[in-house]
C-alpha cells in the first residue's frame, strides 16, 4: 500500500462521496476512482458499499481507515521531526494526558523551552489512560500523562510534584451536598457515572470494598466535562478529580472529597528503550530542569 494511496482512502472515506474527495484532493474522479479499485483488488477485499449519492465503508473499510489514519499521523509525526535545521532545533512534540492540574507542569516546560527553540511545536492530546497508552505503543505519542497504578516494567516516568483528589461531582440540591465527605456507604445505593479508565476502575472498588459491577453505575465517562453536564440534569453523581469542574457560585454543581481519602499521584511516562526526536530530548530535559528548580 503506497502512502498516497492512504491519503486518497482516508480522503473518500470522509467525504462520502468521489467527486468531492476528487476536488479536494485535485484528481480526477476517474483516476481517483481507479485509484480506489486497485487498493481494493492490492488487499482482495471490498471496502466501500457504493450507493447512488454516497459511499459508506464496509467493516473492512472501516479497519483500514482508523489504521490508516495511525499511519499517515505516524508517518507526518516523523517526517517533521527531520525536517529541523542544524542552526534552528525543531520538531514535533507529541503530548498525551487526562484533564488533570499537573498539565500546568508540562504547560510551564513547554513555555521555558520554546523562549530558547521557537521552532519546536507541541501536540496536546486529551484521553484517559488507556487511551493515552494505547498511542504511546503505536508511536502516535512521545509522553504520557496518567495517574497509578501504572505499568513500571514497561514505560519510563518522572513522578510529578502533584496529587489530584477523588470526590463525587453533584447537584448542590443534592441531598449529599452537604456533607464535608463522602463515605463509601453513601453511594451504595445512588446512580453512579465513572471513568472508564480500567486503573481507576480498579481503585474505586478497592474504596468502595465491592466490585464496580456491584453498584449502581448509569453510565461512565472519558473525561469529565460531559460527565458534568450529566450530572446537571440530575442523572446522576460523578466519581472524578477535584479542581477540574467549575463548582463556583455561577455553578449549579459542587465537590465533596472522598473518606477515607483517596488521591491520585501523576506520572509522565514514555515507552522504556524510546528513541526521541531531538525536540522530544530536549523537552525531557526542559521538565527535568523545571522539576528539580
Amino acid at each position: 500500500m503506497e502512502l498516497r494511496v492512504l491519503r486518497y482512502f482516508i480522503a473518500v472515506a470522509k467525504e462520502q462521496n468521489i467527486s468531492a474527495a476528487a476536488k479536494q484532493l485535485h484528481l480526477s474522479q476517474p483516476t481517483l476512482s481507479r485509484q480506489l479499485k486497485e487498493l481494493e483488488a492490492e488487499l482482495g477485499t471490498t471496502l466501500f458499499e457504493r450507493g447512488n449519492r454516497k459511499i459508506t465503508l464496509t467493516e473492512e473499510g472501516l479497519f483500514l481507515f482508523n489504521k490508516a489514519k495511525e499511519i499517515v499521523e505516524l508517518t507526518e509525526k516523523t517526517e517533521a521531526n527531520l525536517k529541523g535545521t542544524k542552526q534552528e532545533i525543531g520538531g514535533e512534540v507529541y503530548i498525551g494526558g487526562g484533564e488533570t492540574e499537573a498539565m500546568r507542569f508540562i504547560a510551564t516546560a513547554c513555555k521555558e523551552l520554546l523562549e530558547n527553540h521557537s521552532g519546536i511545536r507541541f501536540h496536546l492530546y486529551s484521553g484517559n489512560a488507556d487511551d493515552i497508552t494505547d498511542k504511546l505503543e503505536n508511536g502516535l505519542l512521545d509522553f504520557g500523562i496518567v495517574i497509578e497504578p501504572m505499568d513500571k516494567q514497561r514505560y519510563d516516568y518522572i513522578k510529578l510534584p502533584a496529587t489530584d483528589r477523588w470526590g463525587v461531582l453533584m447537584r448542590k440540591d443534592s441531598p449529599l451536598a452537604q456533607r464535608p465527605f463522602i463515605q463509601p456507604e453513601d453511594l451504595i445505593d445512588k446512580p453512579l457515572l465513572i471513568s472508564r479508565q480500567t486503573a481507576v476502575s480498579n481503585e474505586m472498588s478497592g474504596w468502595f470494598g465491592k466490585n464496580i459491577e456491584d453498584l449502581r453505575v448509569v453510565g461512565t465517562y472519558n473525561l469529565i466535562y460531559n460527565a458534568a453536564l450529566m450530572v446537571e440534569e440530575n442523572i446522576g453523581y460523578a466519581l472524578c478529580l477535584d479542581k477540574l469542574v467549575n463548582t463556583g457560585e455561577d455553578s449549579k454543581l459542587c465537590f465533596i472529597p472522598l473518606r477515607p481519602r483517596l488521591e491520585a499521584n501523576l506520572n509522565i511516562i514514555w515507552k522504556k528503550h524510546q528513541v526521541f526526536s531531538s525536540a522530544a530530548n530536549l523537552f525531557l530535559q526542559q521538565l527535568r530542569i523545571h522539576l528539580h528548580n
